[in-house]
């Protein structure tokens, strides 16, 4: 039996069996792949020399992330969240870049449990490999029972974990696991079309609405006017001159 040098750090073990063996080279061998010895043991799929995601795959000591700042009106403080990206196959055609892990950090604990355990379940998901872009979906689907909230610039967030989904949904669109938001070009024409008929229309009504009469100005009596303001002590028409006061 050959001597096995080891010259690196041991972070972990398993004990494989033959029935893992056994099922990991019938899985190899129905998909086209082979199965080969990664570092410390542990096996990798590989198809020629390109690493998959799997939940095997060790953490590198360096990772690549985004960190998105959220700040909502349910809460005085804000959140960070941050998601970390292992690149795979660097420096060849194959090279892709995978969610690694997520993190959430805020001055609010009110959340602290439920931050603790989606981060490490969306983390594990990350890791699980395979379509992670499904969780997108579920967390926008969820919503408070005490209202959402709008976000600045009028977009409607029924919940924290909703917006959540959101930026997951970003940052997949950042590194390229999710196609760019983007409508098709008669869609963006008619939008475009809908919008010059509004602001025309909108534009046409200021035109009729501008006075040149102070803002809150009632109607005059007599002259039908909005122009009736508070005028030393008595309340006076600015276009017909008609006081109360005589």
């Amino acid at each position: 039996m050959a001597k096995i040098r080891i010259d690196k750090k041991i972070v972990g073990y398993r004990v494989e069996s033959a029935d893992d063996k056994a099922a990991a080279k019938k899985a190899a061998q129905k998909s086209g792949q082979k199965a080969e010895d990664g570092p410390s043991g542990r096996r990798l799929s590989v198809e020629g020399n390109v690493v998959r995601m799997h939940e095997k795959l060790e953490r590198p000591e360096m990772l690549q992330g985004s960190t998105y700042k959220v700040k909502t009106p349910v809460s005085d403080h804000a959140m960070y969240v941050t998601i970390n990206d292992v690149i795979l196959n660097p420096g060849t055609e194959h090279e892709q870049r995978r969610p690694f892990e997520i993190f959430i950090n805020s001055k609010n604990l009110d959340h602290y449990q439920w931050i603790v355990a989606l981060t490490r379940l969306m983390s594990a998901v990350f890791r699980k490999g395979g379509d992670v872009a499904f969780m997108v979906d579920e967390l926008k689907a969820v919503f408070d029972p005490r209202g959402g909230y709008w976000q600045p610039g009028g977009k409607f967030m029924p919940s924290i974990i909703a917006e959540l989904g959101h930026i997951v949904e970003k940052h997949l669109r950042f590194i390229g696991l999710l196609p760019p938001d983007s409508m098709d070009e008669h869609k963006r024409k008619l939008v475009e079309q809908k919008r010059r008929e509004f602001e025309d229309q909108k534009r046409q009504q200021d035109a009729f609405a501008r006075s040149e009469y102070p803002a809150g100005a009632q109607m005059c009596s007599g002259c039908s006017a909005a122009a009736v303001v508070f005028l030393d002590g008595c309340m006076t028409c600015l276009a017909c001159g008609d006081s109360k006061c005589g």
